[in-house]
């Protein structure tokens, strides 16, 4: 499995998980628990964020790799 590959399968996984987390936020009526799946939710998008960004790099930069 290429890195290239690996990189597609954990974005993948993080926005999966961000998509459950933002639906129980929507779910819960609970004010504490949907600001605490909230920010989750935005770390988790963060994270795609970089995940995405490491993953241009190697496709510019190690071709090889994808």
């Amino acid at each position: 499995m290429t890195v290239g590959t690996q990189l597609q399968q954990v974005i993948a996984g993080v926005e999966s998980a961000a998509s459950s987390i933002k639906m129980f936020a929507l779910e819960t009526q609970d004010k504490q628990a949907k600001q605490t799946f909230e920010q989750l939710a935005q770390t988790l998008d963060g994270a795609v964020a970089t995940l995405k960004q490491r993953q241009q790099y190697v496709q510019n930069q190690e071709p090889q790799y994808n």
